[in-house]
């Protein structure tokens, strides 16, 4: 009995790593859309730069709670209902973008405003129109940005609140890791718990190491 229950868990492992990679992943990139120009706009325009403690205070926020003011918004009775969203993996994905904006926008601003107060003001004391300003330091924190979205990664990979308030941990279709887990300790199953813990950390260290890699080979 024993044996066939593990060979099921085996069976499902790669269907929950790949989900929990894909939906984070997507997250990350939907996230990227908005952080990064609001975060280059705060570090810009020093008149935002009030929405930095904002920012930042939200960065703690429980993701039981985000996860339940989105639950509220997509329940049949939410403003969004009608969009049938909830217990979907797209649910998870628009939750954990909203939950990782806070900590994009911050990282990524104290990025961007050292490279727009070092590079962006120096082109623009040059001559430089303001857009070629803008991708003189944009390009100059690229590998602070991309260290922002990994950090970000992170953060939604290893998320669990969002994911098992508006995914519902459904077998097959919204099971990540992080719920896969949780499931396997309420039902006393500690093995396959931190094997599945395991299985996270392991992306998490991959992801770290890949970015030290990338940011290696970056270097002259």
């Amino acid at each position: 009995m024993d044996e066939a229950r593990h060979a099921m868990m085996g069976n499902e492992l790669a269907d929950i790593t790949l989900r929990s990679l894909y939906v984070s992943g997507t997250a990350t990139l939907l996230a990227a859309l908005w952080s990064l120009p609001l975060a280059y706009m705060m570090a810009a325009k020093r008149r935002l730069q009030a929405v930095t403690a904002v920012t930042e205070a939200l960065v703690g926020v429980p993701t039981v709670l985000v996860g339940l003011l989105l639950y509220f918004l997509l329940s049949r009775q939410g403003p969004l209902g009608f969009l049938n969203l909830l217990y979907t993996p797209t649910a998870i994905i628009v939750g954990e973008a909203v939950l990782i904006t806070p900590l994009l926008v911050s990282v990524a601003y104290r990025v961007l405003r050292g490279a727009v107060e070092t590079y962006g003001e120096l082109a623009l004391s040059l001559g430089a129109s303001e857009a070629q300003a803008m991708a003189l330091a944009v390009r100059e924190a690229a590998p602070g940005l991309v260290a922002a979205l990994v950090m970000g990664f992170s953060r939604a990979v290893g998320e669990l609140g969002v994911a098992l308030m508006i995914g519902g941990n459904i077998r097959g279709y919204t099971r990540t890791l992080t719920t896969a887990i949780a499931l396997e300790v309420s039902k006393g199953e500690f093995e396959d718990a931190v094997s599945l813990g395991a299985i996270l950390v392991v992306i998490m260290v991959a992801v770290s190491l890949g970015l030290r890699l990338v940011r290696r080979l970056g270097q002259p």
